[in-house]
């Protein structure tokens, strides 16, 4: 029988499964992984998901800007994936594979995409509320406009993390590669 709570024994499957992930696209993507290749994607992730943002507002007022979300989604995944594998997933490593520092970078990144997630939510949740005793509002295209707002302001928090670290962590030692 195995020793530990059912959380510890989680955390160490979760250690597992991440470091043979990262044994498995440790090599993918070589010539992305410098700092430069890094702020890139990670650009690309923050348009594509304000894109995301001006569709949602944009849905209020006409349902046919709806449509570009779609497009918007199916580049945002590939993008996303990419700055994961080229950061090396550091934003939601389990703490067992990282070090000191990395852990300490990790748990700010994620304080502050945990505290602009709180903010931005604030925006759709308030409009709703209030929106609701407006008469002359479309109620139904407020609900779906604030939907996709809240939709984006969640990916953007959660991917806020991986792009704060992908930006700032400066690129891998040359001698570290031999």
């Amino acid at each position: 029988m195995t020793t530990g709570s059912l959380l510890d024994r989680y955390e160490e499957y979760r250690t597992r499964r991440f470091l043979k992930n990262e044994e498995i696209t440790g090599g993918w993507m070589p010539n992305w992984r410098t700092r430069r290749r890094r702020r890139i994607l990670a650009v690309a992730v923050v348009a594509l998901i304000a894109l995301m943002f001006a569709v949602a507002i944009a849905s209020y007022f006409t349902m046919a800007a709806a449509i570009v979300w779609l497009p918007a989604a199916l580049i945002f995944l590939p993008a996303w994936t990419c700055l994961q594998i080229v950061s090396g997933r550091q934003s939601d490593a389990p703490r067992h594979a990282l070090d000191e520092r990395e852990i300490a970078e990790r748990n700010s990144a994620r304080s502050i995409g945990l505290s602009v997630a709180q903010a931005l939510l604030l925006i759709p949740i308030f409009t709703l509320l209030f929106g609701a005793s407006i008469d002359s509002l479309d109620h139904q295209a407020l609900a779906y406009s604030m939907g996709g707002l809240a939709l984006a302001s969640i990916l953007f928090s959660g991917c806020l993390p991986a792009v704060l670290l992908a930006w700032t962590r400066p690129d891998d030692d040359p001698e570290d590669l031999l």
